[in-house]
C-alpha cells in the first residue's frame, strides 16, 4: 500500500490506567484519521508523571509524522501535560495573552471569574499554535508535530475536528469483510496464499465462536477498491457458503 502520513496517540492520565475511566478518544481518533488518510500506528498510555510524559512525547514525535495527546490540560494541580510537552521540546511555557483573552471573554460572558486555577488552562509553550475549542473555550495547542488536546471526549472530538483540516492526509483506507464459518486452522493456508498474492492489501482474520460454531471475519483493507473487490471474490470462491 502507498505510504500515508503516520500518527501516534498518547493518552495521559492515572484514571485511565486505574480503570476508573474508559477511554473513548482513541476509538474516535482512529476513525477520524482513517477517513483523513492518516495511519494511526501506535497508542501509548502513561500516568500523570512528568518524566513519563516527556519521554513518550520525545519518542513518538521522532517516530511519527503526527502525535495526538489527550488529557492533562485542565485547571487542577495534576494537569501537567502542557509543562511536560514544553519540556520535551526544551521550550519555555507561560500564560499567553491570546489564550488568556479567550478565557477572560468566556468567563465574562458566562458571569464567572477568571482565577489562578483557570489561568492554568492558558499556559502555552512559546511558539505553539492554538487549537480551537468551541465546546469549553480553553484551547489546546500544537508544537512542532504534537497536537495537545483535552481528555474530555466532547472537547477532544471538537479539537480533532479543528486540527485535521490543517494536516496533509493520504488516500482514505477502504475495507470489505467476509464471514467464513470455519475455524482459523482450516482457512489459514489459503488465507496466507491470498495475502502473499495481494501483498499491497492488509488482510486480517478475526475469529469468533457463536452457538458452538467456529468462524472468522476476514477483513481486507487497502486504498485500491478494485484490488479489494478482486481479493474478496477469490476468498469467496475458496470458501463458498
Amino acid at each position: 500500500m502507498p505510504e500515508n502520513p503516520s500518527a501516534a496517540m498518547l493518552v495521559i492520565g492515572d484514571e485511565i490506567l486505574s480503570g476508573r475511566t474508559r477511554d473513548s478518544n482513541m476509538h474516535h481518533l482512529a476513525g477520524a484519521l482513517t477517513r483523513a488518510g492518516i495511519d494511526l500506528r501506535e497508542v501509548r498510555v502513561v500516568s500523570d508523571d512528568h518524566a513519563a510524559i516527556v519521554a513518550a512525547v520525545r519518542a513518538l514525535s521522532a517516530a511519527y509524522d503526527n502525535v495526538f495527546t489527550s488529557g492533562g490540560i485542565g485547571p487542577t494541580h495534576d494537569d501537567i501535560t502542557a509543562e511536560a510537552v514544553a519540556a520535551a521540546f526544551d521550550t519555555p511555557i507561560s500564560v499567553r495573552d491570546d489564550a488568556r483573552a479567550l478565557l477572560e471573554a468566556h468567563y465574562k460572558r458566562s458571569g464567572g471569574q477568571i482565577n489562578e486555577a483557570r489561568l492554568r488552562m492558558a499556559r502555552i509553550p512559546d511558539g505553539a499554535g492554538l487549537i480551537d475549542n468551541p465546546v469549553s473555550i480553553a484551547p489546546g495547542f500544537t508544537i512542532e508535530n504534537v497536537h495537545v488536546m483535552a481528555g474530555v471526549p466532547a472537547v477532544f472530538e471538537a479539537m480533532v475536528a479543528s486540527v485535521l483540516p490543517t494536516l496533509t492526509g493520504g488516500a482514505p483506507l477502504l475495507s470489505q469483510s467476509l464471514r467464513i464459518e470455519r475455524g482459523e486452522g482450516e482457512i489459514a493456508g489459503p488465507l496466507s496464499d491470498l495475502a502473499e498474492k495481494y501483498s499491497d492489501l492488509s488482510i486480517g482474520s478475526y475469529p469468533y465462536v457463536k452457538d458452538g460454531v467456529f468462524g472468522a471475519n476476514i477483513v481486507i483493507r487497502g486504498h485500491d477498491g478494485a484490488r479489494i473487490d478482486a481479493a474478496i471474490i477469490e476468498l469467496n470462491e475458496a470458501f463458498p457458503t
